[in-house]
């Protein structure tokens, strides 16, 4: 395998970001390649225990995420990021910091993400008790030039993992 590389997956709550990850995790698997997923539902519980997703909190949250990927990826462990990253600038901050990095979007209607809901966040949106959803109350900011664009809501979770596999090889990153 070549040096390690970082893959992001970007999109709105509910797009199809994590089972994407799992599949495209299985892939690199079956090849040989140990991968680390770095799912930010999971990591968010452990760094920020009562999240407020605020502004300042999740510029903080985004930035240790990079940070993260960034020591896994210089010690040769291949990165998957599965957050949403609602600002562009989160996610360029971690491309500015790793070198071989991929921004992939999944790009999913807010009607679709909000009918899958398997969190309850939308629902919870409209019943007010939250205010901060990426994509209904606060802004997602869509990737301007993604290194790959996958939908969320045609084809199979299998074949958005099979385009990013096509990528990594294009590039001679696996």
């Amino acid at each position: 395998m070549n040096a390690a590389f970082a893959v992001w997956l970007t999109g709105l709550p509910a797009c199809g970001k994590s089972t994407i990850a799992k599949a495209l995790l299985e892939m690199l698997h079956a090849r040989g390649i140990d991968v680390a997923v770095l799912e930010s539902d999971a990591l968010r519980r452990q760094l920020t225990p009562y999240p407020r997703y605020d502004e300042a909190e999740r510029e903080l949250f985004y930035a240790t995420l990079a940070h993260l990927g960034e020591f896994l990826v210089s010690r040769g462990v291949p990165v998957i990021f599965d957050a949403t990253a609602n600002r562009r600038a989160y996610r360029e901050a971690a491309c500015a910091r790793i070198e071989r990095f991929a921004e992939v979007f999944v790009d999913t209607p807010l009607e679709v993400c909000a009918a899958r809901d398997p969190k309850g966040l939308y629902r919870a949106a409209r019943e007010g008790k939250s205010v901060t959803l990426p994509g209904a109350q606060s802004a997602y900011e869509a990737p301007l030039n993604p290194d790959l664009s996958v939908r969320g809501d045609a084809g199979t979770p299998q074949e958005a993992a099979a385009a990013i596999v096509a990528l990594l090889e294009r590039r001679g990153w696996i």
